[in-house]
């Protein structure tokens, strides 16, 4: 028997993107009693090849595929695999960057490019397939079922991203290019709102088909534009003796980004006889996402330390009401994402004789990443100086598209922040308790801060593979190997506090001074009037850091959290695999078994801030490492049914399982400090001044039992109805347990003179992590594909793809005193919609896409840019494309010419992250506009 998955894998350029595809189509000339073949492009090509792979493969699979050389349906892999059954997408920044598999966020799915573990530039090992660009791929396919020598696994499937093979393909010379722009104007006076993707493709073969060369360049510029609002959180409150919950302030921000990468991939492929191959290919990735943020951040009862009135209290939540005396900070933000990545592998297969072979497979690759996000603070004046200039007033109203509008005060008046001459380069809020150990207890000197955490990754893998064709009992064909890989992963978290010229340590507080706005750096106004807030100056924050105008402070001195996170984890993983198919009669599959060894060690600091012998507050960091060493076995077995020639039964049983996190697996210890006014002064524990944390070098992997249970019809070459049940048994799932802590003993002595005023509470929650969690998870989903022209032959050209996934699952963790914590997966909507419908004849082609998640668990940046858990509410998102390929039309002299037009977010559907518990308590309300983008391609 021949393998099916080993020989289709390599080759194929198949499947549609969930609702994209079609195929090349037959149609018998009945007059001349010959079969013409009728070549398919586009849509209809993609549909046929997609299920294809999905029909012959041992696994349940999905695929996606191009339409043409060096051409997706969609801007982004991940805006593709978003449209595949039982997957669905996350948008971050207004593009689709991550992917659920099953209910499973990117963080708990395997990504692999043609086979080999992938790096991504994220923060642990999910990918964040904006990343990758389309251009230089043939197609991915999704295994939802593993088997035995598919390496890498995830809980919720593994994503095989597939780059072309020379020798295995025609002869190609590409050209791509598209002019992109959002329909809202840019939101801010110093970014653009239009921007371009270009490529180039050239595959060919040389020396009697022995040598094959490939080459993909690719360049972009993708522009984004974003309204947020922000709200700093709920805390509780009182209200004619009713206990409510009211919002504690915003952040909201105006936001204008663009994207800038450029990718070259090369591919060597080298067979100088029928029994040896040897492929080299070389990838690189230059990847620069620049941002600013303008707003105004101004606080709310209880937390923002404003007088305040609530007017209307509904449910539990302040409605309405006004507020007055908080300064608001005029913040001009910058930030920007650098990234690299490099990848080089070279693999050799011999046919040792006609049943067996050897593949040797080596690869290295790694990546650098630098988040750069900068504060810069300005306002009516700097804080608690006798010249600052009035407070804010407002009325607040929530609800309403960004969950809060502002509007007058009904007695008092705000001051216009779009007024250079009004407007101080000085924090109006006296934020610097931390940097005030430096500042002869100043805690107004700090005016801006940069986060700058950096990320290095590298990854060496060796794999080796014996296969051959056998003659026992029922099994037919045998594959085993080994496969080695050492990853290492290190973060270093930098922090950099901000003062502005003014500050003089030998005069009080209320005595300090401040400056205006150069007016060089002023680049004009922000608009907020979406929220009521009228307009900003617009100001180049990050141009000011460069220009040396600040004076910086390291946070790392008394800051724990700095070091507290500053890591390096590294992993060596041998796995050791056999697999053995089989047939009889109409039953087909495999059964194969993975012994994976683990080696994980990591490093970092425990830190905790003390006394120095000048008695000021400093971090003392103290070198700590840890690690374990283990053996995991992971069965896999499955079965086809053939119940006709056309319909296919399919059973898979299996344990997979998910590396722990990056961030997980620091030995860090931390006790932190915050010398925020406001947390110094609640009782509240959940908003304490006071904090602590520690990792867990010796996590294992979270692992799951999976069965799925599958029926396949395939009623045309591009037409199919298929239903599949799953369940999955999760077991180490690793979980935080927030332990209410008194940390009394970590006062500092004489802390009074450290600019701390005043300290109402020493308790707050040490956070650690555990792995005794465990859940299950219940899947059904549905799918089909039907071509039009099976109901009407006037309907030839029409088709439409559709699916739905229905999840149910939790986390459940058993506390000592037997209290039972249930929690959310993250990335598991309950239900998922993919609907397509499109139209392709004679050249012209028309496409629809439409798909809607439910709210589901992610993560957010919080402070210090770590990852914190948000609750997205989903989102229902339309796409659409025209397009007209001259040659499928007939025109010779045009052949190979394609004009497209797309349409992203067509119905400019907005991104909602809320608490847990509530949606109206909206925490992050963000809207990005539509996207088009006209399109050209040619191959010649």
């Amino acid at each position: 028997m021949m393998n099916t998955k080993k020989l289709i894998l390599p080759s194929v350029i198949g499947c549609l993107a969930a609702g994209m595809t079609v195929a090349p189509a037959y149609a018998q000339d009945q007059q001349a009693g010959m079969l013409e073949e009728v070549v398919v492009t586009g849509i209809r090509k993609s549909l046929t090849d997609s299920l294809s792979i999905k029909r012959n493969n041992s696994s349940i699979v999905e695929a996606v595929s191009p339409e043409d050389i060096g051409k997706l349906p969609d801007t982004s892999i991940a805006e593709s695999l978003a449209r595949l059954p039982g997957l669905a997408g996350e948008r971050v920044a207004g593009r689709t960057s991550g992917i659920s598999v099953r209910g499973f966020s990117e963080e708990f799915v395997a990504t692999t490019l043609n086979g080999r573990e992938l790096l991504g530039i994220g923060d642990n090992r999910g990918v964040e397939f904006d990343l990758y660009p389309t251009e230089f791929l043939t197609g991915a396919v999704v295994y939802k079922t593993p088997d035995a020598s598919l390496i890498h696994q995830g809980l919720g499937g593994t994503i095989d991203l597939q780059t072309r093979r020379p020798l295995e393909s025609e002869r190609v010379m590409a050209v791509n290019g598209s002019f992109e722009w959002n329909d809202q104007e840019s939101k801010n006076p110093d970014f653009d709102d239009q921007g371009y993707r270009l490529s180039f493709n050239y595959s060919d073969k040389f020396a009697n088909d022995t040598l094959g060369v490939a080459l993909t360049l690719a360049s972009m510029e993708s522009p984004t534009q974003e309204m947020e609002s922000a709200p700093w959180g709920y805390p509780d409150v009182t209200v004619d003796g009713e206990d409510v919950k009211i919002f504690g302030g915003n952040k909201p921000y105006v936001k204008s980004a663009m994207l800038e990468r450029d990718t070259v991939s090369g591919i060597v492929q080298w067979a100088p006889t029928d029994r040896l191959s040897i492929t080299a290919d070389a990838l690189y990735i230059d990847f620069l996402d620049s941002k600013v943020k303008r707003g105004l951040e101004e606080g709310g009862p209880v937390w923002g330390g404003t007088d305040w009135t609530a007017t209307e209290v509904e449910d539990g939540l302040v409605t309405a009401g006004y507020l007055s005396g908080f300064h608001s900070v005029m913040r001009n933000d910058s930030n920007t994402k650098d990234a690299e990545l490099s990848s080089f592998g070279l693999n050799g297969t011999y046919q040792l004789s006609d049943d067996w072979s050897i593949e040797l497979d080596g690869a290295y690759s790694e990546s650098e990443k630098s988040l750069i996000d900068i504060e810069s603070y300005a306002g009516v004046g700097r804080a608690l100086t006798d010249d600052q200039g009035p407070a804010t007033a407002r009325s607040f109203v929530m609800g309403g598209d960004f969950g809060i509008m502002y509007g007058d005060h009904p007695t008092l008046s705000t001051p216009d922040f779009s007024d250079p001459s009004v407007i101080r380069l000085a924090g109006p809020q006296a934020w610097g308790g931390a940097i005030a150990q430096f500042n002869e207890g100043l805690n107004n000197a700090q005016d801006g801060f940069v986060n700058n955490p950096n990320f290095e990754e590298e990854l060496t893998s060796l794999r080796a593979t014996v296969e051959g064709y056998v003659d026992f009992s029922i099994f037919n064909r045998v594959e085993f190997g080994a496969n080695y890989s050492d990853r290492t992963k290190a973060k270093d978290n930098i922090g950099v506090f901000l003062t502005a010229p003014g500050i003089n340590t030998n005069l009080p507080a209320e005595e300090q001074e401040a400056v205006g706005v150069p007016e060089e750096f002023i680049v004009g106004t922000t608009d907020l009037s979406y929220l009521g807030m009228g307009s900003m100056l617009a100001y180049d924050g990050l141009g000011l850091y460069q220009s040396g105008f600040y004076t910086a402070t390291d946070a790392r001195t008394f800051e724990p959290d700095r070091l507290g996170d500053t890591y390096e984890v590294s992993e060596e993983l041998l796995t050791l695999y056999a697999m053995a198919d089989f047939q009889a009669g109409r039953f087909s599959g495999n059964v194969g078994l993975q012994a994976v060894n683990a080696d994980q060690q990591s490093s970092g600091f425990s830190t905790v801030v003390r006394e120095n012998s000048e008695g000021q507050a400093q971090v003392v960091a103290t070198p700590v490492t840890g690690g374990d060493d283990y053996w995991d076995i992971l069965p896999s077995f499955n079965l086809s049914y053939e119940l006709t020639e056309n319909q296919q039964l399919r059973f898979g049983v299996a344990k997979t399982q998910t590396r722990p996190r990056m961030d997980e697996m620091k030995p860090n210890n931390q006790i932190g400090f915050n010398f925020d006014d406001g947390r110094r002064e609640s009782d509240d524990p959940t908003f304490s001044a006071w904090s602590g944390s520690a990792g867990n070098p010796a996590l294992p992997p979270r692992s799951s039992v999976n069965v799925d249970l599958a029926y396949e019809w395939y009623f045309a070459d591009d037409g199919h109805l298929g239903v599949s049940a799953y369940t999955k048994d999760i077991d180490n799932w690793t979980t935080e347990k927030a332990v209410l802590t008194d940390f009394s003993e970590f006062i500092i002595p004489g802390y009074h003179d450290q600019g701390i005023d005043e300290l109402i509470s020493t308790s707050g929650f040490t956070n650690s992590l555990t792995s005794s969690a465990e859940g299950k998870l219940d899947g059904i989903e549905v799918q089909g594909s039907l071509p039009m022209r099976l109901v009407s032959e006037r309907l030839d050209g029409l088709g439409m793809i559709a699916s739905a996934t229905f999840l149910d699952g939790e986390i459940e963790e058993t506390r000592e005193d037997g209290t039972v914590i249930e929690s959310k997966i993250p990335g598991l909507s309950e239900e998922t919609y993919q609907l397509t419908v499109f139209y392709e004849k004679n050249g012209f082609e028309v496409r629809v896409s439409g798909r809607k998640r439910d709210q589901f668990l992610t993560e957010g940046r919080g402070l210090s840019l770590l990852l914190v858990p948000q609750n997205d509410e989903g989102a229902t998102l339309w796409d659409g494309q025209i397009g007209y390929d001259f040659g499928a039309a007939g025109f010779d002299s045009l052949d190979g010419l394609r004009v497209t037009l797309q349409g992203q977010n067509l119905t400019d559907e907005d991104t909602v992250k809320t608490e847990e518990d509530d949606s109206r308590r909206v925490i992050g309300y963000q809207s990005f506009g539509r996207t088009f983008l006209l399109g050209v391609n040619y191959n010649f």
